[in-house]
């Protein structure tokens, strides 16, 4: 009997300390950051002149402790600022298997030095489309999917929806 019973505590020591490294890891896991620094050329088919309707995109992302934070900034050719769209939020949910963050964005601040008559129509779409989920629920839900990453050049293809937008990104720190 005295076999069994030491038996039986070293097995719940050893379990107690399985769950406890498990809790560990977990927790540096999820408390490691997600930052990507995208980029993307925009363009506008309906414009016929050449660099009219044309722009750059830079896409900051910053993952951490479960908030959320997207950084949409517009440039004209020339380098100019064109306009930016700073959405702040939480993570809902990760899905692992398809390499998404779900994004239920709080806050949004646009540009306000810069006439929207002459905002990207990207910029436009992403006002309108944010702004009517604000007006609907008080929240803007978005997604941000890896399609592609190779961590050992520190780059990943990534899709940001509803925006529509797919980015060419630097894997500045990462889970992926």
């Amino acid at each position: 009997m005295a076999k069994w019973l030491k038996w039986t505590i070293n097995l719940t020591i050893l379990t107690a300390l399985i769950v406890a490294c498990g809790v560990i890891y977990l927790q540096s896991v999820s408390n490691k950051a997600v930052i990507l620094n995208c980029s993307s050329e925009l363009f506008d088919r309906h414009v016929q002149r050449v660099d009219d309707g044309k722009y750059y995109l830079l896409v900051d992302v910053l993952i951490s402790a479960g908030n959320a934070q997207i950084n949409y900034r517009y440039f004209n050719l020339d380098g100019s600022s064109a306009g930016a769209i700073l959405m702040q939020g939480e993570v809902k949910s990760m899905e692992l298997n398809r390499m998404t963050y779900n994004v239920s964005v709080k806050t949004k601040t646009e540009s306000e030095d810069i006439d929207k008559k002459s905002w990207p129509e990207h910029m436009k779409y992403l006002s309108y489309i944010s702004s009517l989920h604000f007006s609907e629920s008080g929240r803007h839900n978005l997604s941000i999917e890896v399609l592609d990453s190779d961590a050992n050049q520190d780059y990943a293809v990534v899709l940001f929806q509803p925006s529509n937008t797919v980015c060419g990104c630097r894997i500045v720190n990462s889970r992926i």
